[in-house]
């Protein structure tokens, strides 16, 4: 395990709602949320930290959202804009290292051991990026910064939004011990469910597991749960990952089961999704 490392996780603070609350002044401190019209069938696609104080999040129906939040502002999206201003936000990533590693539009690691600007201190190459991404785009970032990825993302989010949190070595078992196991990176629903009814709450209780009940468990993941409560991983930052799908989605305003209907719907994604996967060979 390679403690030298210096690995940086930036996440966008309430990504696509923030950019529609700049770009849209009437949109500020206003609970705005993105998903379509609350009256017609549909999902939260994310929402902005006024709308999650009355509890909205993500995925959930825009009705329930409607019902949560009746002041709620409820507008479509711009993707293509956003992964405008997502590369913007590259851009100034590339500023301090090539080693890259996005995970979606809004967030990405960095590997700033060896940097463009011999910046000695990950910390302040964290605030520099998070201070030019709110000057120059005028958008919030929350930063964490260890010697792994995966305390890295865990530590990003936990003094969102706007926030910066550094693990040193000496500190990152700690650390882990005391976040809720539901914040651990890779456990779902399903997996936190399962950590629940077992009295695994935090990571102190999934240390107290030994490697072979966890694999016992978990199976594979077992094994990475182990190890990763201990602070012990050999990912790399992969500046060339491939992105393993590419999809479309929507929700019909009631229950379809006309098969015509259906198969047309699924030749105008297909068609989408073709236009985007040459768009992105051509951009290589």
């Amino acid at each position: 395990m390679d403690v030298s490392r210096k690995i940086i996780h930036i996440d966008m603070d309430a990504f696509f709602a923030s950019v529609e609350q700049r770009d849209h002044p009437e949109y500020r401190g206003k609970p705005l949320i993105i998903g379509g019209d609350p009256n017609k069938r549909g999902v939260v696609s994310t929402c902005s930290y006024e709308a999650r104080q009355f509890g909205v999040h993500s995925a959930m129906p825009t009705k329930q959202a409607a019902k949560l939040c009746p002041e709620g502002i409820f507008i479509h999206g711009n993707m293509e804009h956003y992964v405008t201003v997502s590369t913007q936000i590259r851009e100034i990533f590339k500023r301090y290292t090539d080693i890259v590693e996005p995970l979606s539009l809004d967030e990405a690691y960095l590997d700033v051991t060896e940097n463009k600007k011999g910046m000695a201190s990950a910390t302040l190459i964290a605030r520099e990026i998070q201070y030019a991404i709110y000057h120059e785009l005028g958008l919030t970032s929350s930063a964490g910064v260890s010697y792994n990825k995966f305390i890295a993302k865990i530590a990003s989010d936990y003094k969102k939004p706007a926030g910066l949190t550094v693990i040193p070595p000496e500190k990152a078992e700690t650390f882990l011990e005391s976040i809720p196991i539901d914040k651990f990176y890779g456990v779902g629903k399903v997996t936190s469910e399962k950590m629940h009814r077992l009295g695994i709450k935090t990571g102190k209780d999934l240390k107290a597991w030994s490697e072979w009940d966890l694999i016992r468990e978990f199976h594979k993941h077992g094994y990475y749960l182990y190890r990763h409560v201990r602070g012990r991983s050999n990912n790399i930052v992969n500046p060339h990952r491939d992105r393993k799908s590419v999809g479309k989605e929507t929700t019909f305003e009631r229950n379809v089961v006309d098969e015509l209907v259906l198969e047309k719907s699924l030749m105008r994604f297909a068609e989408k999704i073709e236009t985007r996967l040459l768009k992105n060979s051509k951009a290589r």
